[in-house]
């Protein structure tokens, strides 16, 4: 199979470094390019000549690869290469070891869900509130350290986070956090947990008043309309700061995505 992986040194991983990963890639006859800053990763995965899209890097750099997959209806590759690659973990590829996942171009195909925001696509989830505050935060303070950036980003959410004049589906609603996942997540404190499946097709929206699990509610369904007074909202999309329009509209695009994963 003529694959491509796009290799995203900037993802955080340092072993194996990202030449050592292009090094193996290339001796595996996978075409690589490595991501410079600047870049637009769909045009680079929309011109490359190829029979399987990959994506070596963090989970906020897979979506966009995976959507032009999407687009030319080719298998998509995820190799962990960033700090917490939750869509790998999910997908039951070892987080600890890229090297081995470079073994799902040529492996078995899976089909799983995709999420999207105002038509832009998701794997893991799009966060509104105290998380996508987190977010934005810990983005504009990343040269400080992690702990007491994250601290001061919660404590930062906490006291200015405001949700008057959000309503999702027209119900008015003021909540601290707004998560909505592409499928079903086992949430903690502060943190996101695990999916058990990828291709229940269904979108699941937490809303918390608080910073405690048990003052969430939650709902599923296929489409969320999420509004607001204001014309933009912060969020992070699979982690990644972004601003997006509202309203917001959710929808979920069930067995979309074509994924290679590792023979069994």
């Amino acid at each position: 199979m003529a694959g491509l992986l796009i290799v995203n040194p900037h993802s955080g991983n340092d072993s194996p470094s990202a030449e050592e990963l292009a090094e193996e890639a290339s001796g595996r006859g996978i075409e690589v390019h490595l991501f410079r800053q600047g870049e637009d990763l769909e045009a680079i995965a929309r011109d490359a000549d190829a029979d399987a899209l990959g994506m070596a890097g963090g989970d906020g750099s897979l979506a966009p690869v995976a959507s032009v997959a999407i687009e030319r209806d080719l298998p998509f590759v995820c190799v962990p290469f960033g700090t917490r690659n939750h869509f790998a973990r999910d997908l039951g590829l070892d987080r600890d070891d890229p090297l081995a996942a470079l073994e799902a171009f040529g492996g078995t195909e899976r089909r799983v869900d995709v999420g999207r925001v105002n038509g832009r696509a998701f794997l893991n989830n799009v966060s509104l509130g105290m998380y996508a505050q987190l977010v934005h935060e810990r983005e504009e303070h990343r040269r400080r350290r992690e702990m007491l950036a994250r601290a001061r980003a919660v404590l930062i959410a906490l006291r200015h986070f405001s949700t008057r004049g959000l309503s999702v589906d027209g119900e008015p609603m003021r909540v601290r956090v707004l998560l909505a996942s592409n499928n079903d997540y086992k949430l903690d404190l502060l943190s996101i947990g695990e999916r058990k499946r990828l291709d229940e097709g269904l979108l699941h929206l937490y809303a918390g008043s608080g910073v405690l699990r048990a003052s969430w509610t939650e709902r599923s369904g296929e489409r969320f309309t999420v509004d607001a007074r204001a014309g933009a909202l912060r969020a992070a999309i699979d982690g990644e700061p972004a601003r997006l329009k509202t309203p917001l509209e959710f929808e979920i695009e069930p067995g979309v995505l074509r994924v290679l994963v590792p023979p069994a």
